[in-house]
């Protein structure tokens, strides 16, 4: 009996891959930002802190569902990653383990998802010991007792542990609280806080701060443009005035192509209104949706419209990319060369 596709690609998304990508993308391609872990691993769910709608995309995402994926995404692209697991306190431990099997089995770099209550020296063994290039924390982890809305960067990366980083030249995967997002003068002040204090630490802004708005920008790259070589990724934000913004203030060679999968499987288009996103879904699809405000259903007639939120990420891109005339050096930079070169220097850092 022939195994079950692990998801369906319908012939519009072909011809968008076809019409629209393929002849855009390079051959080589290094998502900056994947999760991989086993629902099995997973052993008690409780409060969750973020957004509730990326646990409707996919139970687990192991190894073998990632290169999957790109496999069906990108049929003719050479596509690697790198990759960390998902902040289940419970479960961290065994997930972090399952992260350094699929490093060593892939070769595909990876971070270690680590607590804020850990021992620095503890936390450096363990990242030598399993040959991780640095860490990815989340604001979940925080001390239970801060409000979501109250909570700050150095509450879940302690300055323990990046001064422990920063000693090893490592990589900080950082994913900003707060519900004003990037414009947030605390995250801002934090922010270069954090490169002032530990200049060697690679510090990647994940998702462009959260941007996924125009009102989410403010004068964050005014404040950031003192930071030289911090570097971004655009990874599951598709919203065009936030990546030129970027690309304007930094450069090219300091953005990076991640997708967030498994969450960019979905399929889905997100638009904006009155400053909020909302993911526009096939009906039934991810199940009762009701009680999440970022997420909607099109009406049946429209549902063959939408294509996966990886291709209207890259689509985006894309327009903002021909707006700002980058060139096909540039396209590669964002898509390999830029991680690429990151990742090395971790690992000349950290292993020498």
């Amino acid at each position: 009996m022939d195994k079950k596709p692990l998801f369906e690609v319908t012939e519009h998304d072909r011809q968008i891959y076809r019409d629209e990508l393929q002849g855009f993308l390079p051959h080589r391609i290094l998502d900056i930002h994947t999760h991989v872990w086993l629902e099995s691993l997973v052993r008690r769910k409780g409060e969750f802190r973020a957004a509730s709608w990326p646990a409707m995309v996919a139970a687990d995402n192991s190894l073998e569902d990632l290169k999957e994926t790109y496999r069906l995404m990108f049929p003719d692209k050479e596509v690697t990653a790198m990759f960390f697991g998902s902040s289940k306190k419970n479960s961290m431990d065994a997930i972090n383990a399952y992260v350094e099997g699929c490093s060593r089995q892939s070769g595909w770099p990876a971070l270690y998802y680590s607590s804020p209550d850990e021992d620095p020296e503890d936390l450096e063994r363990k990242i030598r010991r399993g040959g991780f290039l640095g860490l990815k924390s989340f604001q979940n982890l925080a001390p239970e007792y801060i409000p979501e809305a109250e909570i700050r960067i150095f509450d879940f990366f302690p300055k323990n542990q990046l001064a422990m980083l920063d000693r090893i030249g490592g990589i900080a995967m950082l994913h900003i609280p707060r519900s004003g997002r990037l414009k947030d003068p605390v995250n801002l002040h934090q922010i270069v806080e954090l490169k002032k204090e530990f200049p060697r630490v690679g510090l990647i802004i994940a998702h462009i701060g959260r941007a996924y708005c125009r009102n989410d920008i403010g004068d964050a790259f005014e404040i950031l443009s003192r930071c030289q070589d911090l570097m971004f990724d655009f990874s599951a934000n598709s919203c065009e005035e936030a990546m030129e913004a970027l690309l304007r203030s930094v450069g090219p060679r300091r953005v990076m192509f991640g997708s967030d999968l498994p969450i960019l499987r979905m399929r889905a288009r997100r638009v904006v209104e009155n400053n909020v996103y909302i993911n526009l879904v096939p009906p039934g699809l991810y199940g009762d949706i009701s009680g999440d405000p970022h997420m909607r259903e099109v009406p049946r007639s429209e549902e063959e419209k939408l294509t996966f939120f990886m291709y209207e990420e890259l689509l985006a891109f894309k327009r903002v990319s021909q707006k700002l005339r980058l060139s096909a050096e540039d396209i590669e930079n964002v898509f390999y060369n830029n991680a690429n070169d990151m990742i090395n220097r971790a690992r000349e850092n950290i292993y020498g």
